[in-house]
């Protein structure tokens, strides 16, 4: 655990201006080429049937037969800037029983958006990244040979512009809402803009455009905001997760006077067997017999007295001094909160 000073952040890493997003895309389509890691699926024949029909050839789909084909789902980002002709790059997942992607070209496939119309089409070679092999009893692979990628492997064919300035204002809205910082950075826009701001609410900051601005100047006028510092203020929050041991404390937290104490219980137990010999004239027989033994080791827990409100730093040096592992931080860090010592929000991952 540590506590770093608080510092400036610029408009542009901590906010999103609304209207630019990313649209999803996906289609469904067809890889050839595979060295017999394929899925043969019924899907994937009448894909590879449809496919040689549209290019003049006749084929049943029980005549197109071959675990050198598989069918896939293709997905892709259009971009809030992406134009009519620019290239986008495409993730290919496979269905089916495929065991690789590997060496596999995907064919001409359309990506559509959620209204169903086609923005993109895609092609080319897919890189997995890795490979898979097998033989009759063992079998290696390396990464995730089932998905693949083709860098600019689609072609925009549709643009989805995007609309960011609406009735002359441009919303801002913080990754992590806060109030606060809602409020600095509203005063620093004001600071080079005067009253070009509202703070809606915690999380959404509109901002005028100037009349004074054209169209064409609207790309500086936003580069100009996003360039300013703000003082990002951070809830008092301490976030821990408990499958792995790692704590997360938030420069704000705060401690008040308490005294902490955790002791060590250790339990070992064993399991042995022993060899039962009954006496020379006595009825029964040799036999193993399973014993356990437990041994319980108790150590002396300390008294740590923490007499004010401290600061993450404070509370880190005098938590380590008490040599404590991060299992037994996460149990102090509950029962701080449970006593209402702790200052700050505990979230639990």
């Amino acid at each position: 655990m540590a506590s770093l000073p608080a510092r400036a952040e610029r408009v542009k890493d901590i906010v999103d201006i609304q209207g630019i997003r990313g649209n999803q895309l996906n289609g469904i389509g067809l890889v050839v080429g595979l060295n017999g890691t394929g899925d043969n699926s019924d899907t994937s024949r009448r894909w590879l049937a449809n496919y040689l029909k549209k290019n003049g050839s006749t084929f049943q789909p029980d005549q197109v037969a071959s675990k050198n084909i598989a069918s896939v789902i293709v997905t892709a980002e259009l971009g809030p800037f992406s134009r009519k002709g620019s290239r986008i790059s495409i993730t290919i997942s496979a269905t089916g029983n495929t065991t690789s992607l590997q060496g596999g070209t995907l064919l001409l496939t359309e990506l559509k958006g959620a209204d169903g119309q086609t923005y993109a089409v895609a092609q080319g070679q897919v890189t997995i990244g890795g490979f898979a092999a097998s033989g009759e009893n063992a079998s290696v692979s390396k990464n995730h040979p089932t998905v693949g990628i083709i860098r600019d492997g689609a072609t925009v064919e549709r643009e989805e512009l995007a609309t960011f300035v609406e009735k002359g204002m441009i919303t801002l809205n913080l990754r992590n809402a806060d109030f606060t910082t809602a409020e600095r950075m509203s005063k620093e826009i004001n600071n080079v803009y005067p009253n070009s701001t509202v703070v809606e609410d915690g999380g959404t900051v509109k901002i005028e455009v100037p009349k004074k601005f054209a169209k064409s100047d609207i790309a500086k006028f936003i580069d100009t905001i996003g360039a300013l510092d703000v003082k990002v203020d951070y809830p008092a929050v301490v976030v821990i997760n408990e499958r792995t041991g790692a704590i997360v404390v938030g420069e704000n937290v705060k401690i008040s006077s308490v005294a902490i104490a955790l002791g060590s219980l250790t339990i070992v137990k064993s399991e042995k067997e022993y060899v039962s010999q009954p006496n020379e004239f006595a009825d029964g027989k040799t036999e193993k017999v399973n014993r356990t033994e437990m041994n319980v080791n108790e150590g002396d827990g300390s008294l740590k007295y923490i007499p004010r409100q401290v600061s993450v730093a404070e509370l880190a040096k005098a938590l380590n001094s008490m040599g404590l592992s991060a299992r037994d931080l996460i149990t102090i860090f509950e029962m701080l909160h449970e006593a209402g010592a702790l200052q700050a929000q505990i979230k639990t991952m």
